[in-house]
């Protein structure tokens, strides 16, 4: 090159990709290290990193290559990967691009995290009889976790959608490289201090070295013995920590524990509504039914009551005497209607009436009635009774008419 001419990034990515091309070393070359970060695309193309104490490799395997391997890669993976090591201009990034892939056994991360896990399994810390309950009600959610990027705007996002008044307490907390371990630790032993009703601990998915901090030891003592439910939150669903197996409750990932620590309030609310109708209406019901009751129970009680008796008694009673009084008057009409009668008939055959006709009555001086002129004794005393007086004559004589045949 010459010095002071100005070359285009394109043409400076060109010439170090030649560069690699022509250096024989690099043609051909044998890498070992640690897999990390591995991702299969539907393409069929792997993409993963390959990692160890001294630095990382960016790899990638194409579909034709990888058809003919006869394991699946996984992070945590020692292998021995052969290919060459060419430039990829367009991200300007150095690229190992594998051709074979021979398995050498569990990295050594790998290796610590099952010595660990097995060691804490043996202390008990995993046992289910140490899990606590997650609250059904949160009010105050604690999250430890890094102060930016996707996983606590996910969990702020989540838990003030599932309920507005939720309070979130955040310790922002270093969740990757040298220290993180210690600093996830203090943040879950500080926020005891706020007394949240649970805590998120967690952060976003990433390769084995990118989690390694939940699988510290120091971190999972914390969460042991912690006073208030812990939810784990850590990765994508498919990592598994040391802290999962600890914590009170494992979530897939940062927004499943926003979802799983704070209970939805509108369904609740909801729920409620649903409820107080149901209530209204059976309340509703039993009123009616209890009106129905009492109602059978007043009429019941108004049968049964004396006074009730008394006063059906005493209409019976009212009853009676009108039958009664109309029997009399009917009696009465009949019977003055056959005095009438009766009456009438005596009249005609009174003697007053003779006497009023101009006829007399006749006794003698004792009463007796004389009807016959034989009856009158010549020259014995006779009492004419008119209508109008009394009339006394001495008979001088009698004279009898005969009775003449028929």
């Amino acid at each position: 090159m010459k010095t002071g001419t100005v070359y285009s990034v394109g043409q400076v990515s060109q010439y170090i990709r030649r560069m690699f091309s022509q250096d024989f070393v690099l043609a051909r070359i044998q890498v070992r290290g640690e897999i990390s970060n591995c991702k299969y695309h539907s393409s069929g193309h792997i993409y993963f990193t390959m990692k160890d104490e001294g630095g990382a490799l960016s790899c990638v395997m194409f579909a034709s290559d990888a058809s003919r391997l006869s394991f699946r890669l996984q992070d945590g993976q020692q292998v021995t990967c052969g290919g060459s090591v060419s430039f990829y201009e367009r991200d300007g990034r150095v690229q190992l691009y594998v051709k074979t892939v021979e398995k050498e056994g569990a990295g050594a991360l790998y290796e610590r995290y099952l010595a660990l896990k097995q060691e804490l399994e043996e202390m008990g810390m995993f046992a289910p009889e140490y899990k606590r309950p997650i609250p059904f009600y949160v009010r105050k959610l604690g999250v430890v976790t890094a102060p930016t990027g996707a996983a606590v705007r996910d969990i702020i996002n989540i838990a003030t959608r599932r309920n507005p008044w939720v309070q979130i307490i955040l310790y922002p907390a270093q969740v990757q490289g040298q220290g993180a371990a210690e600093s996830i630790a203090a943040g879950i032993r500080a926020m005891e201090a706020f007394s949240p009703d649970v805590i998120i601990a967690g952060r976003g998915g990433g390769s084995i070295e990118d989690l390694w901090a939940f699988n510290e030891e120091i971190v999972a003592r914390a969460i042991f013995e912690c006073g208030i439910p812990v939810i784990s939150a850590v990765g994508h669903e498919t990592d598994f920590t040391i802290a999962d197996y600890v914590a009170d409750l494992r979530a897939p990932t940062p927004s499943a524990a926003a979802e799983l620590a704070v209970t939805d309030i509108c369904g609740i609310l909801g729920r409620l509504d649903e409820t107080e109708g149901r209530m209204l209406r059976l309340m509703q019901m039993r009123i009616s039914s209890e009106r129905e009751l009492l109602k059978r129970c007043r009429d019941r009680l108004r049968v049964s009551s004396p006074e009730y008796r008394i006063r059906e008694s005493r209409m019976r009673l009212s009853d009676l005497e009108d039958l009664l009084n109309q029997k009399i008057n009917a009696c009465l009409k009949e019977n003055r209607h056959r005095l009438a009668l009766a009456a009438a008939r005596l009249k005609t055959l009174s003697p007053l009436e003779k006497l009023v006709s101009g006829y007399s009555f006749v006794t003698d001086e004792d009463g007796t009635r004389v009807d016959r002129a034989e009856k009158a004794v010549p020259g014995g005393m006779l009492q004419l009774y008119f209508s109008d007086g009394l009339v006394k004559a001495r008979v001088q004589e009698t004279e009898i008419w005969e009775k003449k045949e028929t």
